[in-house]
């Protein structure tokens, strides 16, 4: 569970020190190369989790406190703001994941090209955390990328049963649990 703040605004470090002076629809240009969200629906999903108390998100708070942490932020928000934009940001990211799994479990992609996408997207998660002034240990990385990594062999595995009457690298028939008579 995520560690809870009293009074968050008190607590927290200024974020992204790297982008101070540089405004946000230049933010929101790099981004727009990299990834799907804007750099309001980043800031406020970091900061969600750090403003976050044990009765949730104090939304007003991070709103009025946003131009103090974010240097690219010049206004505060309201609440409203700070809910729609965190939405938007679960959203989006839930529309990319699909995406990207579509394309892999589906055989759209080739082992080497899932192998490419999981190092460019892992690159770029990379450095915008160092932007965002958070490190990401090796450990963690390895235990995120295995995680990954399992789920994308164990769907591409079971759609290899659904898709096949027979395995389409040697062409035996396949039984019902995706392995060939040999195999049994």
């Amino acid at each position: 569970m995520p560690e809870q703040h009293a009074d968050p605004a008190a607590e927290q470090p200024r974020r992204y020190p790297k982008l101070d002076d540089v405004e946000y629809d230049r933010v929101n240009a790099f981004l727009d190369r990299y990834v799907d969200f804007t750099a309001r629906e980043w800031a406020v999903a970091a900061l969600c989790a750090d403003f976050r108390t044990g009765t949730g998100v104090e939304m007003t708070k991070l709103g009025g406190h946003l131009p103090e942490v974010v240097p690219f932020v010049t206004e505060p928000y309201t609440a409203s703001d700070i809910y729609d934009a965190r939405n938007s940001f679960r959203k989006r990211t839930r529309e990319a994941a699909a995406t990207f799994l579509h394309r892999a479990f589906s055989g759209l992609l080739t082992a080497e090209e899932v192998d490419d996408v999981m190092y460019e997207a892992t690159e770029v998660a990379k450095f915008l955390l160092e932007i965002e002034g958070r490190g990401l240990a090796h450990e963690d990385e390895r235990r995120v990328e295995a995680r990954v990594r399992d789920a994308v062999e164990d769907i591409h595995e079971a759609s290899v049963r659904v898709r096949y009457d027979e395995c389409p690298h040697c062409g035996e028939e396949l039984n019902s649990d995706g392995a060939t008579d040999d195999e049994d």
